[in-house]
């Protein structure tokens, strides 16, 4: 992980979140970027696809493009990407243990997980909410991964 300390890694994954967003990245693709950009890997087919689950699935309100691209990260590192692969079994226990920290940490503190219940239809509350509900969830993403023997920066079980 980049950084020496948790406050250092936040302060990093914060500036970078705002350069994603000055480069007009949207919530749900901004998780996976900062991931990938970690990585040093560019998918932007990956990027493009998660437009899909922007705003509440493309703005419709619906749930929280932080918890939605939550997932898919975790999908990402653990999920089948072809024919050889083999889908870690624990991939639904982690999507599971992260919903549930989401609805407990976002959807108690809001009223709930959807993106119109959380931002309350102001676009200010999308400037103030947003970017610290992504680092949380960003942060609870690497904790599940590192819990279950992911390295982070190659994508791969620890032997």
């Amino acid at each position: 992980m980049r950084g020496d300390s948790r406050m250092n890694i936040h302060t990093e994954d914060y500036f970078h979140l705002l350069e994603l967003a000055h480069q007009e990245f949207s919530c749900s693709q901004i998780l996976l970027q900062m991931r990938l950009d970690e990585q040093g890997k560019e998918i932007p087919e990956l990027i493009r696809a998660m437009a899909g689950l922007v705003g509440g699935l493309g703005y419709c309100g619906k749930i929280c493009g932080a918890l939605t691209s939550g997932a898919c990260l975790l999908a990402l590192y653990a999920g089948k990407g072809s024919a050889e692969e083999v889908e870690d079994s624990r991939l639904n226990a982690m999507i599971e243990e992260l919903v549930k920290w989401f609805e407990q940490e976002v959807g108690s503190q809001y009223g709930g997980t959807d993106c119109s219940i959380i931002l309350e239809e102001n676009l200010q509350n999308r400037i103030q909410r947003c970017p610290q509900i992504l680092l949380k969830t960003n942060q609870k993403v690497k904790e599940i991964l590192i819990a279950n023997g992911y390295d982070l920066l190659s994508g791969k079980l620890e032997a």
